[in-house]
């Protein structure tokens, strides 16, 4: 079965049986029957235990084959060594899909890891979906139905949430209840042994109940899936994620500076941006941005105006919008005359707008009026402070009708203070205004939602560029370092792969006598470079492995020798295959380009500032390949040699074209041989304009 047809019934079961109903409170099979009969679930439920009689007034059945009608849905709540049993029954039943509560699969081991893909196997065979093991089910509020052991049932709203956590789901159900948060669909995700995250998030963007997408995940089952649906949903609908698991811990040791300075997290940041997905660092965070879209249109671009009754807090709004990335907006001369005439001469009327500590509700009603009306605001935060004369409820009231006579633009608010606002948070609540406690949050709301809206309109079609290259070559080399039993490429065969897919290089030759090294170099032409030539060594230049600017015969077999007796005695075990004699070319602005390969999400590629420092200086920018000449762009642009190669104080901007190119021909390369594990070319020159780019020193890796 299809899956996203497999979630369809999911999501709008028309019968559901739950394998393991218990008769008995406390038990996860009581839990779950009484959430589904409480919920309000209109369709035909059936309990499953094979002590039949009766629970909650309905009709056990002893196991899934003594239901005659069809079934759309099962619920699996017994212990893991039966599961796989109950599954096959099901499959035999006809079910469309199966939700897995049950746990003690991968999570205990190798042994619940098979069992798992037993499971995979009994739903290809049965053509059915499963979600989980290992989850606390599935809610549905528009069925309505919940299929889950959770404390109690979410408000109906538009939010669909999914998370890997099924503990963390429970904690936010019971404060979104608080809160007065709604979802459309509260999915576990649990071990994801067949559903996966991808899965339910093109579910959500085609469920016309769900306008905005919130995930908490700690990996991605397929980085590519994953990539393509987002880009597929998020023009429609936002999604945000919180990611956990970014500590450098997590990070595996690598040989090429791309390797170690792509972090644990690296390739995660650059998939969501990519793809269009926006990034919470923290759970609050990301509802603080859901409670502002759920009642909100999104704003239309990123000016605010600031209305408050003290200064203090209008300051601190004032500087978190501009570190957000939000403008204060530049009020018309209409507006601001219009709060001249109507506020008190005290009264600062330019934004931010100070209404005074004595401001009155009305004092509030004409200012957010005036704010919304003004073409050149596209939201407005509302601050209030609690102060002798101030009229909390009434004020909150007033922004209320303010928002139903303009419900075009964003308006949140900022009543700060305890006991004194809780009505006020109740009149806000109900009147869909989303409330916060301090500004910072707000403005962060806000500012998520426009950055989501310039990420949308940033998501670009464009076709993936591909170069005519040598691919038999590239294919011949790494063919014979296979054979040779090698990982690590000589510095000839990487610039001969590099040649290969048109990158320009410098020309290199393997000498394995000092003889030889003399007669390449004549070839070559003077100046050039020796390099050793050994797979055990990738940074050569800290053992005295490399000599650059020799001008003679005589310098070069000077050179070679001494290069030889620097590696012995640095390391007499390394695999010596001779010295590179390679040609030195024009200096230019210094460049790394490289690549690893990430686990979930494939060939990560590095730009950035090269040479000797490049570990740390750190300037640099990631994207995943393959790569369309946008990403190649703005993977330069985002670092601060991006800046230097367009020309400062003067200078004649470099070759950016060149080094796009040499870019996207890197992706395609990486792309097309998954052998290639780590590459590095550092440095790569980058010339003046029209000159080009020439790659110096290419490292490559291969995996086994």
């Amino acid at each position: 079965m299809d899956r996203q047809k497999g979630i369809d019934y999911l999501f709008n079961p028309r019968s559901i049986a739950v394998i393991g109903a218990s008769a008995t409170r406390g038990k996860l099979g009581n839990d779950v029957l009484r959430n589904l009969v409480d919920s309000g679930y209109s369709g035909r439920i059936y309990p499953v235990n094979p002590r039949s009689g009766e629970i909650l007034g309905m009709k056990v059945y002893r196991s899934i084959s003594d239901i005659a009608n069809s079934l759309d849905v099962a619920i699996i709540v017994i212990p893991a060594e039966r599961v796989l049993e109950a599954v096959e029954e099901c499959g035999k039943k006809g079910a469309k899909a199966l939700v897995i509560i049950t746990a003690g699969f991968k999570e205990i081991g190798h042994e619940g890891q098979e069992a798992e893909k037993k499971l995979i196997e009994l739903a290809e065979k049965y053509e059915m979906v499963i979600q989980g093991p290992n989850c606390l089910g599935i809610i549905n509020t528009s069925a309505p139905y919940n299929a889950s052991f959770s404390a109690g049932t979410p408000r109906k709203g538009s939010i669909a949430f999914a998370s890997q956590s099924g503990a963390l789901m429970t904690g936010i159900l019971d404060w979104s209840l608080m809160e007065k948060i709604g979802f459309s669909k509260f999915v576990s995700l649990g071990n994801k042994a067949h559903l996966d995250e991808s899965d339910f998030i093109e579910a959500f963007g085609r469920d016309p109940d769900s306008t905005f997408i919130l995930l908490y995940i700690e990996s991605v089952v397929d980085g590519r899936k994953f990539m393509e649906v987002c880009r597929k949903v998020i023009p429609s609908k936002p999604i945000f994620v919180v990611k956990s698991g970014v500590s450098a811990a997590g990070a595996r040791a690598a040989s090429s500076h791309t390797g170690s300075l792509a972090g644990s997290d690296t390739a995660y940041d650059v998939a969501f941006k990519q793809c269009g997905v926006r990034r919470a660092s923290n759970m609050a965070a990301l509802f603080d941005v859901a409670s502002v879209f759920d009642d909100m249109y999104l704003p239309s671009g990123n000016r605010v105006a600031i209305i408050t009754n003290a200064g203090g807090p209008g300051i601190l709004t004032t500087d978190a919008c501009e570190a957000s990335g939000l403008q204060i907006a530049k009020l018309s001369s209409e507006t601001i005359e219009y709060l001249k005439k109507n506020l008190p001469p005290a009264a600062s009327v330019f934004n931010p707008i100070d209404a005074l500590g004595t401001a009155q509700p009305e004092d509030y009603a004409l200012c957010v009026e005036a704010s919304l009306s003004d073409e050149n605001v596209d939201s407005v935060i509302v601050l209030l402070t609690p102060q002798a004369m101030t009229k909390e409820s009434e004020t909150a009231q007033v922004l209320v009708e303010s928002h139903r006579k303009y419900p075009n633009k964003p308006l949140v608010a900022v009543f700060m203070g305890g006991n004194s606002m809780v009505y006020p948070r109740i009149i806000l609540t109900e009147g869909g205004i989303p409330i916060f406690d301090f500004p910072e949050r707000a403005v962060h709301a806000i500012a998520e939602l426009y950055h989501y809206t310039i990420s949308r309109d940033n998501l670009k079609h464009e076709s993936i560029p591909s170069f005519k290259v040598d691919k038999k070559k590239v294919t011949e080399i790494i063919k014979a370092v296979k054979k040779d039993k090698r990982r690590v490429l000589l510095g000839s065969e990487a610039h001969a792969i590099a040649e290969a897919y048109g990158i320009p290089v410098a020309r290199i030759r393997l000498a394995t006598s000092s003889e030889e090294a003399k007669i390449l170099a004549e070839e070559l032409g003077y100046p050039v470079v020796l390099k050793i030539a050994s797979p055990d060594i990738i940074h050569k230049s800290d053992i005295g492995g490399i000599r650059i600017g020799l001008e003679s015969p005589d310098e070069v077999e000077d050179a070679f020798l001494q290069i030889l007796d620097n590696v012995k005695a640095h390391m007499p075990n390394a695999m010596i295959y001779g010295v590179d004699v390679q040609e030195m070319v024009d200096q230019g602005k210094e460049l790394i380009i490289g690549c690893s390969r990430d686990v979930q999400f494939g060939p990560l590629v590095m730009f950035g500032a090269g040479g000797i420092f490049v570990n740390f200086l750190k300037d640099v920018a990631f994207r995943l390949a393959p790569m369309t000449r946008s990403d190649a762009s703005d993977v330069i642009m985002e670092t601060k040699m991006g800046t230097l190669l367009k020309g400062v104080r003067g200078e004649v901007p470099s070759d950016i074209t060149a080094i796009e190119d040499t870019i996207l021909r890197i992706s395609q390369l990486v792309t097309e041989y998954e052998e290639i594990v780590e590459l590095d070319i550092n440095p790569a020159f980058a010339y003046e304009r029209g000159k080009g780019v020439s790659a110096v020193d290419v490292k490559i890796t291969i995996g086994g």
